[in-house]
């Protein structure tokens, strides 16, 4: 896989359509300093990097790095028409075996107590060989980039372009999501939409088991695995997210804040919050009012 950080967001750069006679073969290249993504639509494309060799048959994508030596390491036996496609990221980006942990709502630092609201990145994997569960809308997805080709040179095309190239890295990117669910997955999926949903509410351990039909014991063993922490944890920590909104958006007492996001107590609510913030609520808004 592919791990990327963003945003940024990946730039589409150009792509277009390439058919192959039987004893074609993919020409080589070494730091080509662009992702490339390639997509058959008939027959198979014998492609390797570096020391890893792929055959990349009807419905199949390969992603191949920037930073590599690219080859044919075989002439195809049959007519191979694919697609390719270029593209970059100004983020940043490595290559990984390992599915990154799913991180619960998380306290600020000191550093970024005054940033609530900045950009917070997400790790985003994509397959470097895939078969696709849905090939046809990634030809569709490829066919209407390059219909766009000639009229690239408009603000309105190019920004169209990089909209529909989104969608193919969707597309990409849900098909290692498809692989990749486990009825434990699901599960702490689940739970967490469902404690997101209703965090104002009082919510029992016991509770959470009956709504999701689980096993509470087997729903805290699933989200501790995916999010790093059981469910009453993942919580107080999304309930004292909210909290930070309405001590910067409203003029709301402390109390009625611990109200609105599910504390029954001012004090609780109060002492939780030192305890993930390291400081109270009360200094907390005091850092956004005027000075």
């Amino acid at each position: 896989m592919l791990q990327f950080t963003v945003p940024p967001l990946f730039h589409y750069i150009v792509s277009g359509y390439t058919v192959y006679g039987p004893g074609g073969r993919h020409v080589s290249r070494r730091n080509i300093e662009v992702f490339d993504l390639l997509f058959v639509k008939e027959g198979c494309l014998y492609i390797g990097e570096e020391d890893r060799q792929f055959e990349v048959s009807e419905g199949c994508a390969v992603i191949l790095r920037p930073d590599g030596y690219h080859y044919g390491w075989r002439e195809s036996p049959e007519r191979t028409a694919y697609f390719w496609l270029h593209f970059q990221t100004n983020g940043s980006w490595k290559a990984t075996d390992v599915m990154p942990q799913a991180a619960p709502p998380e306290p600020h630092d000191e550093e970024t107590l005054s940033r609530i609201f900045q950009t917070r990145a997400f790790p985003l994997l994509l397959p470097r060989f895939v078969k696709l569960p849905h090939p046809d809308k990634m030809e569709s997805a490829l066919r209407r980039l390059n219909l766009l080709a000639p009229s690239a040179h408009l603000s309105a095309a190019r920004f169209e372009q990089q909209i529909i190239f989104q969608e193919a890295v969707q597309l990409l990117s849900a098909s290692i999501d498809a692989h990749r669910e486990t009825p434990g997955t699901l599960c702490a999926a689940k739970a967490a939409e469902y404690l997101r949903s209703h965090y104002k509410e009082e919510i029992k351990a016991a509770e959470l088991g009956e709504r999701l039909s689980f096993h509470p014991v087997y729903i805290a063993r699933c989200m501790q695995q995916e999010y790093g922490c059981p469910p009453m944890e993942y919580l107080l920590r999304y309930r004292i997210e909210q909290s930070k909104l309405l001590l910067i958006q409203t003029d709301y007492p402390i109390a009625r804040i611990a109200e609105e996001v599910g504390f029954n107590q001012a004090p609780y609510f109060s002492s939780r919050f030192s305890r993930i913030e390291g400081i109270t609520p009360r200094q907390y808004r005091q850092r956004f009012s005027q000075r």
